[in-house]
């Protein structure tokens, strides 16, 4: 029977971890498999003998699909139950994943990838929401914080993943391996997942869904076509233009036409809502910042052989798994406001530590700096997500989540494609010509690019601190 609120139920109260287990489980899957294919990308364009650039949609015709359906679905969920979709979610990702197995063609894999990108789209936009119903406000935290964990561990470790098993295995197994552990938590799930609490059918915006998925394609398409062709280029600049005007369209259908809009914008009136959800984005940006610089330095720039890059890079993870948790469980001894203050705090002074590297710097000083890196990221990322996912009433959980996994994935392509042509501009002022790859034999070239992409990392760290900084003093001052 249906019941109107978890917190009351002693079952759903009973396999409480294990429902996090499920959805944690399936969350890490989701995020890696945005990162994992790069590093098998080379191999893969190799074996079914494509270019490179037609190899890179395998990657982004992933990242589209899920941006594009997240809030649809996080409005689905709202309405239908977030558990029931949830659920079809899992099903659908694990048969994209066997699919994309299948060597029969690009075609047959951009398919499948679009099938396991609408399973991840329908996982991503309702994990929040069903943690938030679940755990009650004194586990909240720490509960969200642990998703956080699998979210930054999924985006973190793919391609250290990736590489252990294309070391061992042909490429298809970057994608089998999710078959059976999406096995396990379908089974996990049709045991220990709740049904969902009664809902309404209400009404689905589907003009305001057309539009925005309209919207983020025209996005997509004009970063990944600026960072080929240079985003001066006409037909880049006009997707850009389309992009905003079909946005404002979309805003417009949301405010004055829809019944039930997908994207209920009071929720921005919302200060703590609307600042987490932006400082949130930033740091996601800043983080892949440092994930696009720090294989190139260890690397190329330093000699390190793949695999000890990866465990120096492993320790960011590793340390945020930790911290997280924690952080989310000390929110009932201090304001989430503060915790969130003190973890940016960390992470700018983190991107100093990274400004000041050079070809000399001890590897125990770099990796210590990563380790510091994942602890400030771990401090902030359990309250921030606690901050966002309870500031909305239960009706919103589903929007609500859904527009911070949407926030999470948008700021994953942001991070990937600004430091990018940050890195790249710098390096090409510093050669004195064009480059867009590592100068073999001039470090001193890539360092020049790597100081200046870390002082604007460096910016956006300094920027989301001022911004919840304020944000805490104005607590505090209304607390008096």
């Amino acid at each position: 029977m249906a019941t109107t609120n978890y917190v009351d139920n002693p079952t759903v109260q009973r396999h409480r971890w294990w429902i996090l287990t499920a959805v944690g489980l399936f969350t890490f899957m989701a995020t890696l498999d945005g990162s994992i294919v790069n590093i098998a990308l080379p191999v893969i364009s190799n074996d079914m003998h494509i270019m490179t650039n037609q190899a890179e949609w395998i990657v982004s015709i992933y990242l589209l699909t899920i941006c594009a359906l997240l809030l649809l679905f996080g409005k689905i969920g709202d309405s239908f139950g977030k558990i029931r979709v949830f659920r079809v979610g899992t099903v659908l990702f694990t048969i994209g994943s066997l699919l994309c197995g299948f060597n029969h063609s690009l075609l047959f894999l951009l398919g499948a990838r679009v099938v396991q990108a609408l399973g991840a789209s329908m996982t991503m936009s309702t994990n929040n929401g069903i943690i938030t119903e679940v755990f009650p406000m004194r586990e909240r935290g720490k509960a969200l914080g642990l998703i956080g964990s699998f979210v930054s561990l999924g985006a973190i470790a793919g391609p250290g993943i990736g590489g252990l098993l294309l070391a061992q295995l042909p490429w298809a197994y970057i994608f089998w391996i999710n078959v059976p552990l999406g096995l396990l938590t379908i089974l996990l799930g049709h045991f220990i997942l709740p049904k969902d609490i009664a809902r309404e059918n209400r009404p689905i915006d589907w003009p305001g869904a057309i539009t925005f998925a309209i919207a983020i394609v025209s996005l997509f398409l004009a970063i990944f076509m600026g960072q080929a062709v240079g985003f001066a280029n006409g037909l880049v600049l006009a997707l850009f233009t389309g992009a905003i005007l079909v946005f404002g369209l979309f805003a417009w259908i949301e405010q004055k036409k829809a019944i039930d809009p997908l994207l209920s914008f009071y929720l921005f009136k919302n200060l703590d809502f609307s600042m987490s959800l932006f400082t949130g984005f930033l740091i996601f940006v800043a983080n892949f910042f440092f994930n696009v610089i720090a294989p190139f330095y260890l690397q190329n720039a330093r000699g390190l052989a793949p695999n000890m890059a990866g465990y120096l890079l492993m320790l960011f993870p590793i340390v945020q798994v930790i911290v997280s948790p924690i952080s989310g469980s000390l929110q009932n001894r201090f304001a989430p406001e503060l915790l969130t203050t003190v973890g940016l705090v960390i992470l700018t002074l983190s991107q100093v530590g990274y400004i000041t590297a050079t070809l000399s710097t001890p590897l125990w000083l770099f990796g210590s700096l990563v380790g510091v890196m994942g602890f400030g990221n771990g401090v902030f990322q359990s309250p921030n997500n606690t901050i966002v996912m309870s500031t909305v009433s239960q009706r919103d959980l589903g929007v609500a989540g859904g527009m911070n996994a949407l926030a999470r994935n948008l700021r994953m392509v942001v991070g990937i494609s600004a430091s990018t042509t940050v890195l790249f501009s710098a390096m090409s002022q510093a050669y004195g010509k064009p480059t867009t790859t590592y100068i073999n034999g001039r470090p001193d070239i890539f360092l020049a690019g790597m100081h200046t992409t870390l002082i604007v990392a460096f910016f956006i760290c300094l920027v989301a601190t001022l911004i919840n900084l304020w944000r805490y003093v104005h607590s505090r001052a209304k607390a008096k």
